[in-house]
């Protein structure tokens, strides 16, 4: 098994035998969680490969 590197993904296992995903920073500590739970593996690679795309989205905010 290859060493951890941070930041990373993490596909686990819930209760119900679903996959979810943690991104893990630089420091090793959580800071995103998927929102749903996936059936298949390969949704939850989904998702993730999701995320990574969406770093140059725009940002809004409302005061």
């Amino acid at each position: 098994m290859a060493e951890v590197t941070y930041p990373c993904y993490w596909q686990k296992k819930d209760n119900r035998g679903q996959w979810y995903w943690i991104y893990y920073a630089k420091n090793k500590e959580e800071i995103a969680r998927s929102s749903e739970s996936y059936v298949n593996r390969s949704d939850c690679r989904r998702g993730i490969t999701l995320m990574q795309g969406s770093s140059n989205d725009e940002v809004f905010f409302s005061e």
